[in-house]
This record gives structure tokens, sequence and C-alpha cells, in this order.
């Protein structure tokens, strides 16, 4: 309920994103390095999903949920860097606050979709090397559809709730925000209304969806690692090792980031150093993924050798 005293307030219209400071020479160098970074994110992902969709050979569960991960790693970078770089190339950094609110619902979504895919795709890599036997029967193609499909619906359904709730909120200034996009916990911090229905209601979401699929992420892999140690051979651990590995490094970086930027305590000494952070796993994770697939994958590497052969000869 909104107090009379906040009631005569007036209520604002607009945020102010600061992103990185207003030195002009910076703006500049950094918008360069943003385009760059954003060309190379979505050709990168671009060329992974029409890889997995054109060769023959990637038609497997593996590659089904690297696909759904690159759709989503240029529908994630896509949500945060034109916005940047239009304020990087202007200097105007303001934002409508529906604008913000919205810009922060497709994040989160996307964000939480993706913790939910990561383990779905370390559960695909848990049966194929732990339980093989099993790994037909429980990864076919009604399995990894569901899979998939419920990683989005859940990412997507879920952070509707804490928009939704965000939206209620009541603005009445300051409205600079000290990041270079639209997240919770800056919005929060706005609000003039009561924030600790807001804080448990995003701690209460970033329990199933992100501890959770961590701690499952987590799991699965030491078990895959016990598995992979008891292999007698040394080339039957490599070729067992290089079938995770590539996965198991991106998780690494994105929940590596992710966790020390939502999970520890926020304060000013802190906040250069998580916007720092925040940058590695909205812009750059999303860069290094096809990179980190492509250069470590034998499958992937023939497919885009095959690919840029057709493409030469002008059978493509």
């Amino acid at each position: 309920m909104v107090t009379p005293e906040q009631g005569n307030q007036t209520s604002i219209t607009e945020f102010i994103l600061l992103g990185f400071g207003t030195v002009l020479e910076l703006q500049i160098l950094l918008f360069l390095l943003f385009l760059v970074i954003y060309i190379s994110t979505m050709a990168g992902n671009i060329l992974i999903m029409v890889l997995v969709v054109t060769d023959q050979h990637l038609h497997t569960p593996m590659y089904f949920l690297l696909g759904n991960l690159s759709c989503l790693e240029t529908c994630y970078t896509s949500t945060i860097l034109p916005r940047m770089l239009a304020s990087l190339l202007t200097g105007d950094g303001t934002i409508s606050v529906s604008g913000c609110i919205t810009q922060f619902y497709f994040f989160s979504s996307l964000a939480g979709t993706e913790c939910l895919l990561l383990s779905v795709m370390s559960y695909d890599r848990y049966l194929a090397i732990v339980k093989p036997l099993h790994y037909a029967a429980r990864m076919n193609g009604s399995s990894c559809l569901q899979l998939a499909g419920g990683s989005w619906v859940c990412g997507f359904l879920a952070c509707s709730i804490t928009a939704v709730s965000i939206s209620q909120l009541n603005f009445c200034g300051p409205n600079s925000i000290d990041h270079f996009f639209c997240d919770c916990i800056p919005l929060v911090k706005l609000s003039c209304s009561d924030p600790k229905l807001m804080e448990m209601l995003s701690l209460t979401l970033s329990f199933p969806f992100l501890l959770v699929p961590f701690l499952l992420t987590v799991m699965s892999y030491i078990s895959i690692i016990t598995t992979i140690l008891r292999i007698p051979s040394t080339t039957g651990r490599q070729k067992a090792f290089s079938t995770c590995s590539s996965h198991l490094i991106v998780v690494s970086i994105y929940y590596g980031t992710l966790l020390l930027v939502y999970m520890f305590p926020t304060d000013n000494t802190l906040s250069d150093f998580k916007k720092v952070l925040s940058v590695v796993y909205t812009v750059l994770t999303p860069l290094v993924n096809p990179l980190i697939y492509t250069l470590r994958n034998k499958e992937v590497k023939g497919a885009l050798r095959k690919a840029c052969r057709k493409f030469m000869l002008g059978q493509w």
C-alpha cells in the first residue's frame, strides 16, 4: 500500500542507465568493442544453429540441446547489447520505466532458461557416460523436446511473476541506475515501496532456477568425472572427457560469475566489480560459447569444414 507521503511524490516515468561512465573517449572505445562482440556473438551462434539444422551427423540429443543454447544466446545478448550500444553512441542512457521492466523480464527469463538448459545438457552427458545403456531410452526425440521446451516455458513463466511484481512497485525518485542494463536489485533499490516482499520473492525464485540447477550440474559432473577416472585406457578417458569438456568450461564460466553477482551482498565497494562480472555472463559468455564448442568439438568442426566446402563449390 502506498502511504500518503508517497502518494504526494511525483512518480517517475523513466530511468537513466549510467553504464560505464561519461568519458567521451571511453564511450567510443566501448562502443566499438561491444559492437564487434555483438556481431561476432550473433554470427557464431547463428552458424552453430545452421550447422545443427542442416548437418545430419549433428541430429543427436547433444547437438539439439546445443542448438537450443545457441538460439538462447542470440536472444539473450540481444536484450542488452543493442540498447547499450545506442546509449554508448548517443550518450543518452534514458529508458522508460515500462521499457526497463520489459528488458528485465526478457533478460531474467532467458537467464533462468539458460540455467535450466545447462542442467539438462549436463544430464545428457551424465546419461551418455555414466548410464550409456539407458541413454537411447531416456534421451529420445520426445524426451529432448520436453526437456528443452520445459526449460524455456519454466524460465519465462517464473520470471513473469517477478516482472509483474516489479511493475507494481512505486518509483518516485531518484531514477539513476548504476548499471548498463535493468536488473532486479538496482530496480528494487530505487523503489519507494517496501523492498522486503520483492527481496523474498527474488530469493525464493533464485533457489529453484539458479541454485538447484547448479547443484544438479555439479552432482552430474562429479559422477561423470568419477566414471571417467575408472576407465582403464588413457584413450578411453580422453575420448569420454572430450564429449563433456566444452560444456564443463561453459558451465564454470557462466555459473562462476552468476553466483558471485547474485549470491553475495551488494554494497558500493563491490558495485563496480559486480558490474564487470555482469559483463562476463551477459556479454562474453554468449561470445565464447560458440568458440568453445567449435574449437573443442570434432563433430562441429567437421560439419563446419563440410559447410565451407559446399559454400566454396556453390552447393549450399
